[in-house]
């Protein structure tokens, strides 16, 4: 009975063991898979996917407010519409705030029927709002508003008119200011060509005596398939250089492209990698598809933002062939400067997913 009692105290502590051991093997293997579970929900939470807004985003302009928030002003048509706004870049809502009400609506559509490709920039302290105005090729206009409250817009004036200037496609405004010497910036165009002038300093009017100069692209006329037509124009400052963004191709297929050439100065002669002038038609491919891309035809640039780890994003609405071919939703990429200083995104197409941007 001795060794029977004492093999059975044994059989138990050794069964009390094996079962002690198999809880904490079992509990270590569910923290090991937990955290790996963790881990892979926490690499997801860092990616992105494209669209970032599938909804039509036609002509993106975006800047950050005063509240921290990103927000994006796109073309609008023939009535007011709405601003996004993201925290982030990557996650995109309807605001439901209209940064241009009817009465100042009515106001800039009396120069044109359409209200296109805005461009919002902050001019000499106050942030101000460019829009097309569309009627047709030979009639086309560009309008200036001012901010007066937050992200409230109010009518100023005209700024250019295609009928009195005789330049085709008086669209696509980007105004900057060049800090080095102050001067304030007008850059538009399509058909026509894209043009440079002058502006005054509160960035409301032509500044005096200011004169047009061709800066990119060749006129539509001479160019059937559009390859060297150049509209869309944003300007970024990187090391050194003016890089003026543009694309060409037809909007509406795969043939759009997001094309790029560089000035030492706002108000000097942009080329390509080459030394090939832009005028002439001359850029580098940045953004590229091909027929059979889900993606297609990238293009009409917003701004570059930096995010906290130092890497440059770029926003452009693309067609997506799951999406009403009508609509182009917002698409976001990295750009990564080569040892040349030429921008360029991985792989040269438009991305589905890929890390997301930390703000």
């Amino acid at each position: 009975m001795l060794t029977y009692n004492h093999y059975d105290s044994n059989m138990k502590l050794r069964n009390c063991v094996i079962v002690a051991l198999s809880w904490f093997v079992c509990g270590c293997t569910h923290q090991a898979s937990m955290g790996t579970e963790s881990s892979s929900k926490e690499s997801e939470e860092v990616e992105y996917r494209n669209p970032v807004y599938k909804l039509d985003c036609a002509d993106p302009t975006i800047w950050r407010a005063d509240d921290g928030m990103f927000y994006c002003m796109h073309t609008m048509g023939t009535k007011p519409g709405t601003l996004l706004r993201s925290t982030n870049l990557v996650d995109w809502e309807d605001s439901g705030i209209k940064p241009i009400d009817e009465t100042e609506f009515a106001k800039c559509r009396k120069w044109g029927e359409h209200v296109w490709a805005p461009d919002v920039a902050v001019v000499n302290g106050r942030r101000m709002a460019y829009l097309t105005l569309y009627f047709g090729l030979h009639d086309a206009s560009i309008v200036a508003l001012k901010e007066v409250s937050p992200l409230r817009f109010e009518y100023v004036g005209v700024i250019t008119r295609g009928v009195e200037t005789g330049i085709d496609d008086t669209i696509d405004p980007e105004v900057v200011t060049d800090e080095a010497t102050g001067k304030v910036w007008l850059f538009f165009g399509s058909m026509g060509g894209i043009h440079r002038i002058q502006l005054n300093s509160s960035g409301t009017a032509l500044a005096e005596g200011a004169e047009y100069v061709h800066v990119a692209g060749v006129h539509g006329s001479t160019n059937p398939d559009r390859s060297k037509v150049f509209e869309g124009c944003y300007l970024h400052y990187h090391e050194g250089y003016w890089y003026l963004f543009c694309s060409s191709g037809f909007y509406n297929d795969h043939t759009y492209t997001t094309r790029v050439g560089r000035s030492k100065t706002l108000d000097g002669v942009f080329v390509d990698r080459n030394g090939f002038k832009m005028t002439e038609g001359n850029a580098e491919t940045v953004i590229r598809s091909d027929e059979n891309d889900y993606f297609y035809g990238p293009g009409h640039d917003a701004e570059i933002f930096t995010d906290k780890k130092g890497n440059d994003w770029i926003l452009y609405h693309c067609h997506n062939k799951g999406i009403d071919n009508a609509a182009r939703p917002l698409m976001l990429q990295q750009v990564a400067w080569g040892k040349d200083g030429w921008p360029a995104v991985k792989g040269g197409k438009p991305v589905s997913r890929a890390s997301a941007p930390e703000f």
